[in-house]
């Protein structure tokens, strides 16, 4: 299944429009030349595990997240959940323990009422900042590879984002500036993308 749009603008904000801009892609992190689903991770699995639904993200600066399974809206935006505190891990896509594809994990940048929200930190991660992913019984260390700056609107030319092909990543995904009220709220998606450091591990 294939995400027509990843995100319905943040907390407070109104649905982007669902055809993007002309397609660019700012890179704030040094990164491979490569699409990061292209990128070998550095350690393959050496058994075979169960896959697990992630329940939490632990960011670079220590923030623990909890994560809950979601799909999509029928207008297929992904239904990240309102509280900004919590992340949202699309259930369309690969899990804990899955030898290949994306773990596609999103959260809201902000809201209204609530203020700044813990995936935040993701507007500034650094290339080789490290996180950590849990189940109910695994976890899994990652290493930021790149952060991008993808235009809010259709990701079809992005399908590296949610695609459960490739090899496995961690893709985390929030809203990013500039803000523009009129055309709907935040214009960008700021997206990291973290390769596993080894394979996944029995909590």
């Amino acid at each position: 299944m294939a995400l027509a749009v990843l995100a319905a603008g943040c907390a407070g904000t109104a649905a982007p429009d669902v055809a993007a801009p002309a397609r660019t892609s700012t890179s704030a992190a040094p990164a491979p030349s490569a699409d990061p689903s292209s990128v070998a991770p550095a350690t393959r699995a050496d058994t075979v595990v169960r896959p697990q639904v992630p329940s939490l993200v632990v960011l670079p600066g220590g923030r623990r997240v909890p994560v809950r399974a979601v799909g999509t809206t029928p207008a297929g935006l992904l239904a990240v959940p309102d509280d900004i505190d919590v992340a949202g891990w699309w259930r369309g896509g690969a899990r804990i323990g899955d030898p290949f594809g994306s773990v596609l994990v999103a959260a809201h940048v902000d809201s209204t009422t609530q203020g700044l929200g813990p995936f935040a930190e993701l507007l500034t991660a650094e290339s080789g900042a490290r996180l950590r992913v849990e189940s109910a019984g695994l976890h899994q260390e990652f290493v930021i590879r790149e952060r991008r700056l993808v235009p809010q609107g259709s990701l079809v030319d992005d399908s590296w984002i949610f695609d459960a092909s490739g090899d496995l990543r961690l893709t985390l995904v929030t809203c990013a500036p500039p803000y523009d009220s009129s055309r709907g709220g935040y214009q960008n998606l700021a997206v990291v993308t973290a390769l596993p450091l080894g394979p996944p591990e029995t909590s």
